[in-house]
């Protein structure tokens, strides 16, 4: 529903941050504005209203098999909008997913081109594969095919060896991220194991998807270089079953993927109680589904940031980590309201009362 005319009036606690509350904002043209317009709303909604949620590792547009055609990638960006996840980082997709960008009734997409691999260490069909010589050139086309960022596939099981190895040698990532800051691109990397970390902090890094192999020597080079993290605790939960299917073959390989397993709770905690940046993201649409960006959430917060915090990592300071206001004078009007106060109860987040995506009630509970 638009309200092209009137206004909307949104009301009860308006969480402007995990502190900050005012008990009103309203909409009108698409926009939020804390001065009461004159006559009568259009609709009121009631309750907890924070901006729309933050999805820092997402994939619309790709499943199991790669490349998926775009009705399907439209029925993936509605789940997620519709679990309130209004703003989506990708991380990786095969074919060109801007005309997502193009649909108002979709969550906000910042995409970062295709993953770039090692020939032959990742799934099939997914990535760019290139042998190191060649990482730079094609981390400065995805660059240059992105908004703000690309994504390097930093380890992955080497067949040869039968466990997690890194898949570019330091030299190489070093050239791709000067590279890919050449033009003006942030980078990520896909990184599971310990190995891993040294040669990408090395390179100069912007981010880490996943972390699990993050030890207590890496930390201070995190905090020190600013360093950011995306656990995707949802996805490492799948690590278990990974491991079993590897055990007859790869024997090595599934102890480590348990090792890494057991001690993901412990790694969130340490690198969030050192000051290191924790932010949400699921990586739906490889082998987690869409929409479950509160499930990710009320993982970190049972990790060890608690409710506000882990709230904060899909929210407000998501939001300002890629660039996006929110609930200010003057921008656009993404919102989610719940039933009750998120910074106790993050389980509200599972069941919305509304969905608002630049100005439009997209989703209301009782209309389903």
């Amino acid at each position: 529903m638009t309200h092209p005319e009137g206004f909307l009036h949104l009301t009860g606690t308006v969480l402007l941050s995990p502190t900050r509350t005012v008990p009103d904002v309203y909409v009108q043209h698409g926009r939020f504005t804390f001065a009461r317009p004159p006559g009568t709303p259009v609709q009121t909604l009631s309750g907890w209203v924070l901006p729309g949620l933050v999805d820092a590792h997402c994939h619309i547009g790709l499943d199991r098999r790669g490349r998926v055609p775009d009705a399907l990638a439209e029925q993936q960006a509605l789940q997620d909008r519709d679990a309130g996840t209004l703003l989506v980082r990708d991380a990786g997709v095969v074919n060109d997913t801007r005309w997502v960008q193009g649909r108002a009734d979709l969550p906000r997409l910042v995409r970062a081109g295709r993953h770039v691999a090692r020939t032959r260490r990742y799934f099939r069909d997914y990535a760019v594969e290139v042998e190191p010589a060649q990482l730079a050139g094609a981390v400065a086309d995805q660059a240059r095919l992105g908004d703000g960022w690309v994504k390097i596939v930093g380890d992955w099981i080497d067949r040869s060896v039968g466990d997690l190895v890194p898949a570019f040698p330091p030299a190489a990532l070093r050239d791709a991220v000067d590279a890919a800051h050449a033009e003006g691109a942030r980078v990520t990397a896909h990184c599971f194991a310990a190995a891993t970390l040294d040669g990408m902090l090395d390179a100069g890094i912007d981010c880490i998807e996943h972390a699990t192999g993050m030890l207590p020597r890496h930390v201070p080079r995190f905090v020190e270089q600013g360093v950011a993290i995306v656990p995707t605790l949802v996805n490492v939960d799948t690590f278990p079953v990974i491991a079993d299917g590897a055990q007859q073959k790869f024997p090595d390989y599934a102890a480590h993927m348990r090792r890494l397993w057991g001690g993901r709770e412990e790694m969130v905690r340490r690198a969030y109680d050192a000051g290191i940046p924790v932010y949400a993201g699921t990586d739906a649409g490889s082998v987690i589904a869409h929409g479950r960006l509160p499930d990710e959430i009320a993982a970190l917060a049972g990790a060890g940031l608690g409710a506000s915090a882990a709230l904060d990592a899909g929210c407000w300071a998501a939001r300002r980590w890629l660039g996006f206001p929110g609930i200010e004078e003057g921008a656009s009007a993404d919102a989610v309201v719940c039933s009750s106060d998120p910074r106790q109860d993050i389980g509200t987040l599972a069941s919305l009362r509304a969905v608002v995506l630049r100005g439009a009630v997209v989703r209301t509970a009782a209309a389903e």
